[in-house]
């Protein structure tokens, strides 16, 4: 049995520990947008969020390095894609500015973490 306590190999990743921050910042940030939204913009940048972290996980529970890679290059794909629906938010006026300025600043933050455990491994 895993001791409670000792955090699974993802856990230890910072790179893991901001991309659950964005997806927290995700969730309470599309919480505002439109009913009609639900299941449009809404939920496809809230999986979008989670794909990030929870390839992460899956990469680092594999058993090469190269298959870890490649989660983490699917985690890119996955910001990519939510860096672009938060610019479609932002031009629909969803939300302003400052919001898709302050998450995309953590989004380039996770991308810069990826980057740099992609060339590490």
């Amino acid at each position: 049995m895993v001791n409670a306590m000792e955090k699974r190999p993802h856990e230890r990743l910072q790179v893991w520990q901001v991309s659950i921050l964005l997806v927290e910042k995700i969730y309470y940030l599309t919480r505002k947008f439109p009913k009609e939204e639900i299941y449009g913009l809404t939920i496809q940048m809230r999986r979008a969020s989670v794909s990030i972290s929870s390839n992460i996980a899956e990469g680092a529970s594999r058993h090469s390095k190269a298959e870890f890679k490649q989660f983490l290059f699917i985690a890119r794909g996955s910001l990519s894609e939510l860096e672009t629906q938060l610019i479609i938010s932002l031009r629909l006026k969803y939300i302003s500015s400052n919001e898709c300025q302050e998450i995309m600043e953590l989004t380039e933050k996770t991308g810069k973490m990826l980057t740099g455990l992609i060339a590490k491994l």
